[in-house]
């Protein structure tokens, strides 16, 4: 197999790695990781949450057809089935982490049930179709030792229960935070952040200030903390108490939303009937031109134009940067039980770098997988000028996607170019009507242009050139 390809990210299980082959995702299992495999493929629950789309669906292949060059020492290899597009925690909504922890939750429970326990507890082991969360590391589960406690509980804290807690009860927003650390948020800065008033709040006293305390007491201790608790009599009772209060505590978190500058967009958006009637119908005949694996909304807000693209791609990737706006969005796509589209927070203007180990553990958003159409529409005069990116590089980074366009550009005349200029030094020659058409012209071939009857707002399908 020369062409199998490790996944650089996967080396912390080094019992386990991930690589790929033509398109699809193999896991190379270690002797002791076959072994626990084969137990977790025997128990009722597994097949239970494969069933119900929860956890990715694997089997076993030929040893022979699976491996990579230079690969010594395996027993086994999994095929795995493909996610649509790979996501990251911190470009998750409140919901979205919330329901990720709970589905963690939930198979620790199960597992424990027949006798098998997780070894850890990342958020990176949870992907997504659409609305629904997918437990995609089956090696993660192993054969529960008598006396053994959850050690991922730590893990789960600094990744899901302290940033639900920061938003859930200080409004104050994860995303950054995750971004900033792939192991999470620690429980003696979740303390400070959460402070004192917030001590009496459900879970606060038990997971955040009694574990920062242990978490100092231990650190420059011999003690050896996993065997006391072995001695102790620890037991499966114990964890599924402590795992189904941590979820009925993750269950009741709710966050407290104000209005952002864009949640509250689908009441007060400047499109008469007619206009967003017409811009329906050009996005439909652009998006129903042919067959598409996957497409962006950029800028998606509540989702209405990444439903009319949802009916012509196998997955919309939704793209916002306004948290609200993409938690109300979620639950709405949720409440439809919506497969297709994954709604995202991701701030364009900075998105989701390379990170981890040699910035190969978690890609780009560009590196997940390119789309071959990208809807951008109200989306320019806001990085133009909101965020001071040079026409030409955003369009230069848009056609570099290689997919079909359909983007909208709204003129100084309109009242929301007016807000945003408002109050500002216009330095900003690049954004005029004849500019735009002009740099669009040099990059793409402009399949067809639609102004809307308000006269401030032009429609533009587009094709790069390199892609013609």
């Amino acid at each position: 197999m020369p062409d199998a390809v490790l996944e650089p990210g996967s080396f912390r299980d080094r019992s386990a790695r991930v690589f790929y082959h033509h398109g699809e995702v193999f896991r190379a299992l270690s002797a002791r990781a076959l072994e626990q495999w084969e137990a977790l493929s025997a128990t009722e629950f597994h097949g239970r949450f494969v069933a119900q789309g929860r956890m990715i669906r694997s089997e076993r292949v030929d040893l022979g057809m699976a491996l990579p060059p230079g690969a010594v020492g395996w027993a086994a290899a999994l095929r795995h089935e493909a996610v649509p597009f790979v996501s990251y925690p911190y470009e998750w909504s409140f919901g979205m982490l919330q329901d990720a922890a709970l589905l963690q939750l939930d198979l620790l429970i199960a597992a424990l049930d027949e006798g098998l326990t997780l070894k850890d507890a990342s958020a990176y082991n949870v992907q997504w179709r659409g609305t629904v969360p997918v437990f995609v590391d089956v090696a993660s589960f192993e054969k529960w030792t008598p006396g053994e406690p959850w050690m991922g509980y730590r893990q789960f804290c600094q990744l899901f229960l302290y940033p639900l807690l920061l938003v859930a009860y200080r409004d104050v927003p994860f995303h950054p935070w995750l971004r900033g650390s792939l192991e999470g948020v620690d429980a003696e800065s979740c303390q400070k952040v959460l402070g004192v008033r917030t001590l009496l709040r459900p879970g606060v006293a038990t997971h955040v200030y009694l574990q920062s305390r242990a978490q100092a007491a231990c650190a420059d201790t011999m003690r050896d903390v996993r065997a006391e608790l072995r001695a102790a009599g620890f037991n499966t009772r114990l964890i599924k108490s402590n795992a189904r209060s941590l979820r009925k505590l993750v269950a009741g978190l709710r966050w407290r939303r104000r209005p952002s500058t864009w949640s509250e967009y689908a009441r007060d958006h400047h499109y008469n009937d007619t206009d967003l009637a017409t811009k329906t119908n050009f996005v439909r005949a652009a998006a129903a031109s042919r067959p598409h694996h996957l497409a962006w909304d950029l800028g998606c807000n509540t989702g209405t134009f990444s439903r009319v693209a949802a009916n012509h791609a196998r997955q919309v990737v939704a793209i916002d940067g306004d948290h609200l706006a993409v938690e109300r969005l979620y639950q709405a796509l949720k409440a439809e039980r919506n497969a297709t589209i994954l709604p995202l927070v991701v701030n364009l203007a900075d998105p989701s770098p390379d990170l981890g180990w040699r910035l190969l553990e978690r890609k780009q958003l560009t590196a997940r997988g390119r789309p071959d159409l990208v809807l951008c529409l109200a989306l320019v005069h806001h990085l133009v000028i909101g965020a001071n990116i040079p026409l030409s590089e955003f369009l230069d980074w848009l056609a570099g996607l290689g997919a079909d366009i359909v983007i909208e550009f709204v003129t100084r005349e309109d009242p929301m170019v007016r807000s945003l200029l408002r109050n500002r030094d216009d330095q900003y020659a690049d954004y005029r009507l004849d500019v735009f058409e002009r740099e669009l012209a040099a990059r793409c071939a402009v399949v067809r242009r639609q102004p809307l009857a308000c006269e401030t707002r032009v429609l533009y399908w587009a094709r790069p050139r390199n892609a013609c």
